[in-house]
């Protein structure tokens, strides 16, 4: 009997955003006159794997996608490199005060006869 995947959702804002994404890298390099072919070798990457990329495919890895983006100078989060390792040690801080696990709250028992 064979499996059958089942096929993930996505939000659409998650799907917008990929896509949006996608877009912007196709934009970039095409402004930067570098072809597909240049693009995929320099990330390390298949040109398949850059078309799905540029297309929104979901699919794809996140550091792949974020590798393509970075290479093409497009700006992920709008702000340096210092920011972001402020804002990672800080978010780091406050994961360490944390409970390292969270699990379901317990279904109260109705002991009441």
């Amino acid at each position: 009997m064979a499996l059958r995947k089942k096929e993930r959702t996505y939000s659409r804002y998650s799907t917008d955003a990929v896509v949006l994404l996608g877009k912007l890298i196709q934009l970039a390099r095409k402004e930067q006159k570098t072809s597909e072919s240049d693009l995929a070798d320099r990330a390390g990457i298949a040109r398949s794997t850059l078309q799905k990329i540029e297309k929104g495919d979901l699919t794809c890895e996140i550091g792949l996608v974020f590798e393509v983006a970075t290479i093409v100078s497009i700006k992920l989060f709008d702000a340096d490199s210092r920011f972001m390792t402020m804002q990672i040690e800080r978010a780091d801080d406050k994961i360490a005060l944390l409970p390292k696990a969270v699990r379901r709250p317990r279904k109260s028992v109705d002991d009441d006869f």
